[in-house]
């Protein structure tokens, strides 16, 4: 059901001190403001960039429930401008925070306030370690501050357009403690880059290039991951994406970064971007020239959410974006747009009355929507439609609206069709007749099928199961809306598991899999169970997961559109998302689903099949993508090893034997080699291959020998085995020594018991030949000949031999052939 839009006043500023002033503040002329919420919703900054003889300020307004001193800063346009009002974590108390003004020369002041005292400067700091630096960009993520500054050329007389790439992008951790203020170590994460915006989210750094940057660096962006020190390059509109791990021992060079996607870069078109922003839930929002608003993820993807009107935009034109737990705010023109971000539907769109309008942050009210203007603060909220006692209205549109989406795919023409074609002169009568007999089924159920017409009534008898089954289903969401607080959640989780049952019984098309994701997303913990359910999923005895679906289920869930169909639209398909119901739920039983679709598969389909789909991208390859889009923990390597192992696949297995290997987890690595050496004789040489590449580099392995050698392939000679120990010992910097005092290296003695193993062992050739070279006699004595006495007639027929036969040797040479 539709949500509509209440706009209620929540403040007057009556309740901050010095309102009049705030009230004032807001209404002078038309100059550039940003408004800030504290992250505690207790102060409101102003930060005010005036034209003279104004002078540019910063100005704290805190509520009157608290109380201490002011906090105002201006400065003279000959000092440098202010490029960041920043909130930082403070370690000290859970939950606390300063503030961080940083200037473009790098001067930082640290602010603190105090309940009953105020706001008190706890340090100034200089961030940049140049004098002639200037910090065009900065961002906070946690403790820490993201900058990209810029280092003019020595010489003075430089030409500025040949040094491009006279910008660095830099890191530094700001810590608050008992005894003040201090700064950590500058980390430079990129320099002799191009100017960039910078701009954070909770666990990635977005850095989109600026205006001014030159095309040939303008058609993409990068994305810093700190904690895994990654830069991702990526061209999202042409579906280009390349990572490259930050060495900590070496600066990373941006020209150097480029090297190898020059060529590709090089055919791009420049990145169309007139506003960005980050979102809520960790992307990069942007908004084009043309109105198109994207979503661009942390691993470089890029989805299609909202087409915005008006456009296109001038460059001078002032988007305000800001997103609320799933609905996407967006101000335009004096026009309120509020998108679902999920499905890029517009919920609600509002002409606003007020000149300026900004967007604070609502702590603990992720559906509510807080919008400063200078008359008030205003929360805008959902609720649900008052009007739901008639649904004949909402059922026909419905009808009409399926039946337009029906039509418009089948349809030659390439105008697009609409529900007031549809209706005109009564050109469709299918979804007329629909929409009447769903009306007489709501209303009519004790009336006979005569109360329709005779057109209608034999439709009416073929469509009766149907109208059950929906007429059920209207029940119960009429149940969900009228019942208390404690049952809604029952109901939900039954209309859940209605709707997945019936998706899945039905084609899996492109509209039904997006329904699906919406209810995934929704309602994750009933959408599990639905999943079970339809699934009959369940432990046997001896603890194994079993699963009693239909063929035509497992059809759905392994079938429908693919990724590649679906395009970057965020939709994903049904195996994924049932994949990360488990790794939310029921992260163990994972690997054993994997292995179940697997089964099936090879059940169901021919191995070579194209249609197959182990035949496009393998099933435990599909479910690695979504353990790495929900990785979070390090439990998270147990369950990629659990899901490379389950496959079975010799690759999967080797992928999984070095992944414990630089765990270093021995015994497992032992474990898994001596089970999967039993499938084949090339898996068994590959592991044993690599076991003792690693026996000859370290000693880890040395309590194991005693199950390691028993592994040795049949084929593998001692100078096979001493040509991979000597192509793996380590190389020393020193000369070497006769005996180390270490006691690490690899010695004779350890290679002996293979080595003997390997020579007392008997070669192929020799089994060929075993059985001859143990007869008792050598050569074997010739076979019992047996004389058969010809016929008369044969006789008579037959040649005569020129010379009698006898059993001398010459005889047999010349006459017969043994």
């Amino acid at each position: 059901m539709k949500r509509a839009g209440m706009l209620r006043q929540v403040s007057d500023f009556s309740d901050f001190s010095r309102g009049h002033w705030l009230q004032e503040l807001l209404c002078q002329g038309n100059e550039f403001r940003h408004v800030q919420y504290s992250p505690d919703g207790q102060h409101l900054l102003v930060l005010q960039k005036s034209r003279p003889p104004t002078l540019p300020r910063v100005v704290a307004f805190q509520r009157h429930c608290i109380s201490g001193a002011d906090l105002e800063r201006n400065w003279q346009p000959p000092q440098p401008a202010l490029v960041g009002l920043l909130f930082l974590q403070s370690p000290l108390v859970l939950g606390s925070w300063v503030l961080a003004i940083v200037w473009e020369h790098g001067r930082t002041e640290v602010w603190h306030f105090v309940v009953a005292v105020g706001w008190q400067l706890l340090q100034t700091l200089e961030l940049c370690q140049g004098v002639r630096a200037r910090i065009v960009s900065v961002c906070s993520q946690g403790a820490s501050l993201v900058w990209c500054e810029e280092r003019p050329p020595l010489d003075a007389h430089s030409d500025m357009s040949k040094c491009a790439f006279r910008f660095c992008v830099c890191t530094r951790a700001l810590e608050v403690g008992e005894q003040g203020v201090r700064l950590g170590t500058v980390g430079i994460v990129l320099h002799n880059s191009p100017e960039y915006q910078v701009l954070a989210s909770p666990q990635h750094i977005f850095l989109v290039p600026a205006t001014a940057t030159f095309a040939t660096t303008s058609k993409f962006l990068l994305i810093w991951h700190p904690e895994k020190a990654k830069l991702t390059i990526t061209a999202p509109s042409a579906g280009f994406i390349h990572r490259k791990v930050l060495h900590a021992s070496s600066k990373s060079d941006f020209r150097k970064l480029l090297l190898g996607s020059v060529g590709l870069l090089s055919g791009l078109a420049p990145l169309d971007i007139h506003t960005s922003s980050v979102s809520s839930s960790g992307g990069l929002l942007l908004v084009s020239t043309k109105g198109t608003v994207t979503m661009v993820e942390p691993d470089g993807t890029q989805r299609h959410i909202f087409d915005l009107e008006g456009c296109p935009l001038a460059q001078g034109s002032h988007v305000q974006l800001k997103t609320f737990g799933s609905v996407l705010a967006c101000v335009l023109a004096g026009v309120l747009y509020l998108v679902d971000q999920n499905t890029g539907r517009l919920i609600e769109k509002k002409i606003l009355s007020m000149k300026e309008v900004h967007f604070l942050e609502s702590p603990g009210e992720e559906d509510s929507i807080q919008l400063l203007t200078q008359t008030g603060i205003y929360s805008f909220s959902f609720s649900k439609s008052e009007d739901s006692s008639r649904p004949e209205p909402c059922l026909v549109e419905m009808v009409f609206e399926e039946a337009c989406r029906y039509y418009q795919r089948r349809s030659l023409g390439t105008s697009k069709l609409t529900v007031e074609k549809l209706k005109k002169d009564g050109v469709f009568q299918a979804p007329v007749a629909l929409a009447t007999i769903l009306q007489h089924s709501l209303h009519q159920k004790q009336k006979p099928a005569r109360g329709l017409q005779d057109t209608y009534a034999k439709l009416l008898s073929t469509m009766s199961l149907e109208l059950q089954s929906f007429m059920s289903l209207e029940v119960l969401k009429t149940c969900v809306v009228c019942a208390p607080e404690s049952e809604v959640e029952s109901y939900c989780s039954e209309l859940v598991e209605q709707e997945v049952s019936r998706v899945l019984h039905s084609e899996v098309d492109k509209d039904n899999l997006a329904y699906l994701n919406s209810i995934f997303t929704s309602f994750p913990k009933a959408a599990w169970k639905a999943t079970k359910s339809c699934l009959q999923l369940q432990q046997n005895g001896d603890g194994l997961l079993v699963a009693r679906a239909t063929p035509e289920v497992w059809k759905k869930v392994l079938g429908g559109p693919q990724q590649e169909e679906m395009g970057q639209n965020g939709v994903v398909p049904l195996f994924e998302l049932i994949c990360a119901s488990f790794l939310r739920f029921k992260p163990k039983w994972l690997p054993s689903f994997v292995e179940l679709t697997q089964q099936y598969v090879s059940i169901s389909w021919a191995y070579s099949s194209k249609d197959s789909p182990e035949g496009r991208v393998p099933l435990y390859k599909r479910a690695l993508g979504v353990l790495a889009k929900n990785r979070h923990s390090v439990a998270d390597d147990e369950m990629e090893l659990e899901l490379l192992l389950c496959s079975k696949r010799p690759k999967a297995v080797l992928q999984a034997l070095h992944l414990l290997i630089r765990m270093k987890r021995w015994q497992r690595v032992v474990e898994v080699a001596e089970k999967f050496s039993k499938f084949s004789p090339l898996l068994n040489k590959e592991i044993f291959t690599t076991l003792l590449a690693e026996f000859a580099q370290h000693r880890e392995l040395d309590p194991y020998l005693d199950s390691l050698w028993p592994l040795c392939p049949a084929e593998l000679t001692a100078s096979d085995i001493l040509t991979v120990v000597l192509q793996h010992l380590p190389h020393s910097q020193e000369d070497p020594v006769p005996f180390s005092s270490e006691g690490n290296q690899l010695t004779v003695g350890l290679l002996k018991p293979l080595l003997q193993r390997v020579v007392q062992r008997p070669c192929v050739q020799d089994e060929m030949y075993l059985d001859a070279l143990q007869s008792s006699t050598f050569p074997p004595p010739t076979p019992p000949r047996e004389h058969k006495i010809p016929s008369k007639a044969a006789d008579d027929d037959a040649p005569q031999p020129s010379m009698p036969r006898t059993s001398s040797p010459s005889a047999l040479l010349q006459g017969d052939s043994v």
